[in-house]
């Protein structure tokens, strides 16, 4: 597959690849220069917050949490 390379350094990704490799807005790219070849690798960055997210999806409020493990006030 083949792209040009627009005024201002941008290229895009063929559809295709983008699709295969999961390359969606936003995604990160790293770009090396190796053995005369441009090499381009998907950063995966590990967020904390998105690790956890939704873990708690039963609990309606903390106020009902917190009733619920201390019992009614």
């Amino acid at each position: 597959m083949k792209a040009t390379v627009a005024a201002r350094g941008q290229v895009t990704i063929p559809k295709k690849l983008r699709e295969k490799l999961g390359i969606k807005p936003g995604t990160v790219l790293d770009f090396e220069y190796v053995e005369g070849k441009l090499q381009a690798r998907k950063v995966t960055t590990t967020d904390p917050i998105e690790q956890v997210y939704g873990c708690l999806r039963n609990i309606s409020s903390t106020d009902a949490f917190i009733e619920s493990i201390r019992g009614a006030a």
